[in-house]
């Protein structure tokens, strides 16, 4: 499950405009050049999870 520390991490790269939300390395090397290292880990062990929220907002 995704916490919201996640979420909200998504949230604010999504909103840099900086890269295609489906491009999980460049979401990946954004959240890490951010500080987001809560997002980095949970990418690298959820990625369906991370795809559905972006395709339907479901955690």
């Amino acid at each position: 499950m995704m916490c919201e520390i996640v979420k909200k991490q998504i949230l604010a790269i999504r909103d840099t405009g900086r890269t295609n939300m489906f491009d999980v390395n460049m979401v990946q090397y954004l959240a890490n050049e951010y500080g987001y290292y809560e997002l980095v880990m949970y990418l690298e062990e959820h990625r369906k999870e991370y795809v559905r929220f972006l395709l339907t907002g479901e955690q």
